[in-house]
């Protein structure tokens, strides 16, 4: 389906099953597809979707042999009408400059926003990935990254331009890291890549062996910071791979700047660079005016260069304040990422965290904003804030709420119920905590850094 929209000059829009069906409807809104298609996994999510009017104006079409949808969703084209179609190749636009899919990703308002991809955008990466680490045909690589997350890009596109092989990793195996070290060993996978949560969640977990996974040549990794000590096991027991970090927004294209590790690293509190970046990428850090910094002072990551998006789809304000003139003048633009890093005397990038409310928890990038404003929308609160706090344990950031209810008692079991129907698994609260009221600065703001520090204190093992 992603290739046949491709190749008909079309964009595709990944939905995630997972997804509550308001956020999803909010997508699709947005987006304004022509057609949806989908195949049986998808009828509950299609159930409610219809429900919210989001399926009104488009029409629905199966690649699912077996689709019984019922009569609320005969498909307008499936399957048995292929035989009719001819092989004539299919006549499109060209050019790279094209939009190849909209990535969804969580917006401050509550709204989620739409990353546009270009052809270029994408086969920059593609093809200097495909070469830097040497994917070779018949290739056995991992593809763990769901569809709406833009490490899959890499995964789909390197694999297939490399003439390999692409074992898509089962969604259940995520939460068993014994089925995650099975997987790899089963299929004898040549490459993995992920977010380090999950490597860190199989090597905490006790299931990588030393001298695992033989056939095993690289480790990658991307979409938040990886704990220095996680990598440093990783190596010891798998020695013979190569490991490279990756970084960079969707609204860069998979990733901006690699970090090939030389080798396992001695100091294991000592922060892993993000590296150098990527051909045809460029990594600025300036500072609030958007001036440029000297090596060693910390200031905003900026990224220039051939990842760049046009923008937020049908966003213009989000657009402009995002994608902002270069400083330097000419008509180049900038993106700035809101994550803060300094450059090392050596040329090597550093991370050093962010600067607004948004994290990255199991890979996923999340607005906190996106998260209270759900939280208000249940109309049960009277004060919320939510906050991230840095762990050692797999969640690596665990997503904090205190709240104060607006009636009576309101235990976090039955809040968490409620606010599963508007947001995503990954984005829900995993630490919960009722006040009579939250703590107040002296402009009588919310004091989110003394909240912060009061779950660092009840969460045994936050940084």
């Amino acid at each position: 389906g992603m290739h046949a929209a491709l190749e008909a000059s079309a964009a595709y829009v990944p939905v995630d099953l997972a997804s509550p069906a308001p956020r999803a409807a909010l997508i699709i809104d947005s987006a304004e597809p022509r057609a949806v298609l989908a195949a049986g996994p998808a009828r509950g999510l299609l159930d409610a979707l219809a429900d919210e009017g989001s399926l009104d104006r488009v029409r629905l079409l199966s690649v699912d042999p077996g689709w019984s949808g019922g009569e609320r969703f005969a498909a307008d084209f499936g399957p048995a009408d292929w035989a009719g179609l001819d092989d004539d190749p299919v006549e499109g636009e060209e050019g790279t400059e094209r939009l190849a899919h909209i990535l969804f990703t969580s917006g401050s308002t509550g709204v989620p926003k739409g990353v546009q991809i270009t052809h270029a955008m994408a086969t920059a990466f593609v093809d200097w990935a495909v070469d830097h680490f040497g994917l070779a045909p018949c290739e056995r690589i991992s593809g763990h990254p769901p569809l709406h997350f833009d490490l899959s890009t890499f995964d789909i596109y390197a694999t297939l331009k490399a003439g390999a092989e692409l074992h898509l990793v089962p969604a259940a195996a995520n939460m068993l890291p014994n089925a995650l070290a099975d997987f790899i060993r089963d299929r004898a996978l040549d490459q993995w890549f992920s977010v380090p949560s999950t490597l860190a969640f199989m090597v905490r977990s006790g299931v990588v062996e030393r001298g695992d996974f033989p056939s095993l040549k690289r480790v990658l990794f991307c979409g938040e910071a990886m704990p220095t000590s996680v990598l440093a096991e990783w190596m010891r027991r798998v020695p013979q791979a190569r490991y490279t970090n990756l970084y960079g927004p969707t609204e860069t294209t998979i990733a901006s700047s690699h970090y090939d590790v030389p080798a396992t690293p001695d100091e294991e509190t000592e922060p892993l660079p993000i590296g150098v970046p990527c051909p045809g990428e460029e990594l600025l850090v300036r500072d609030e005016e958007g001036r440029p910094l000297p090596p060693g002072e910390i200031g905003e990551i900026c990224i220039a260069g051939a990842g760049l998006s046009p923008g937020y789809w049908r966003d213009e304000e989000r657009t402009a304040a995002a994608f902002i003139p270069d400083s330097r003048g000419g008509a180049g633009r900038v993106y700035r990422t809101g994550d803060l890093g300094w450059v090392r005397e050596d040329g090597m990038f550093m991370y050093a965290g962010r600067s607004d409310s948004q994290i990255k928890h199991r890979g996923y990038r999340i607005e906190l904003g996106e998260v209270e404003v759900a939280l208000d929308a249940l109309g049960e609160l009277r004060e919320r804030a939510v906050a991230a706090v840095e762990t050692e344990g797999f969640e690596a950031t665990a997503i904090c709420c205190a709240y104060v209810p607006a009636r009576a008692e309101l235990p976090p079991a039955r809040l968490r119920a409620a606010l599963v129907r508007s947001l995503p698994p990954y984005m829900l609260p995993t630490r919960w905590l009722s006040v009579d009221a939250l703590p107040k600065n002296a402009n009588g703001k919310i004091d989110r850094r003394a909240l912060r520090e009061k779950f660092e204190l009840e969460l045994p093992n936050a940084k």
